[in-house]
């Protein structure tokens, strides 16, 4: 559960709705308007459609899901079990290492020791985790252009919804009238930029974020396989493998190496 996702949302959301409040308790009715938000999210969605096929367009509760409900990468201690399997490994031989598969819960870490184990070349190892990388990254970004575009296509509809408002306000021109006309125009402009801007585009950031952490830990646990059907010493191995990581987040005894 991403924590930062939902106080973000429900923080953004509380301030909006304290400062409409703050001009009069009544204030908060004007900001509703059925045919505002039916321009805004339909139009939106329908946009969505078009540009993606719609098996994509179904698993877009997926997408957004991901922002909020995520698994924690942990470099570090994907490192610690790195160094502890090459540990075992150099006392013990590769071979070894299958007595430990079943404590090894990360499948890419698991799939890269099974291959190892079992005597493919470097190159090969190499290859295929690679390739898996690849896959998670494209796919990840696939889903991330989805949500963006939903922050794409919202604020037009609401400027379209505008125009529409004014043009149907224009055609029955009021003086009386006039000025609450303008008002609910204006409502599907405020309603795509809310909805940009405050919940799509920045979880289209986040999973972007969660993306580049993820596969970071995954480039981590290919160098460490390659480095532990080697031979190297664990002792180098973490060396290297800390390389990847911040020195403020580093193990104290770590710190400035």
């Amino acid at each position: 559960m991403d924590l930062g996702t939902i106080i973000g949302c429900a923080l953004g959301t509380g301030l909006i709705v304290v400062s409409i409040l703050l001009g009069g308790m009544d204030k908060l009715i004007l900001f509703w308007d059925l045919p505002s938000v039916l321009m805004v999210f339909g139009g939106g969605t329908a946009s969505v459609m078009i540009a993606y096929p719609m098996k994509s367009v179904l698993k877009t509760f997926k997408y957004f899901k991901h922002a909020v409900i995520n698994k924690e990468n942990n470099p570090l201690a994907t490192i610690t079990q790195l160094v502890s399997l090459a540990e075992t490994a150099r006392r013990e031989g590769l071979l070894a290492l299958e007595n430990r598969m079943d404590e090894i819960d990360d499948l890419f870490l698991k799939g890269g020791i099974r291959m190892a184990v079992d005597g493919m070349s470097p190159e090969v190892v190499e290859s295929i985790m690679n390739t898996e990388i690849d896959a998670v990254s494209g796919r990840h970004n696939y889903g991330r252009s989805i949500i963006a575009n939903y922050g794409k296509y919202f604020p037009a509809f609401g400027m379209i919804g505008t125009l529409v408002g004014l043009v149907l306000m224009l055609a029955d021109l009021n003086p009386d009238t006039i000025g609450a006309g303008m008002a609910v125009a204006l409502l599907t402009t405020l309603y795509g930029a809310i909805a940009s801007n405050l919940y799509v585009l920045p979880m289209a950031d986040k999973i972007g974020f969660l993306n580049d952490a993820e596969i970071q830990v995954m480039e981590i646990t290919l160098k460490g396989v390659l480095s532990i059907q080697a031979g190297e010493n664990p002792r180098v191995i973490k060396q290297k493998l800390l390389t990847y990581v911040t020195p403020s987040e580093r193990p104290e005894e770590e710190e400035g190496a």
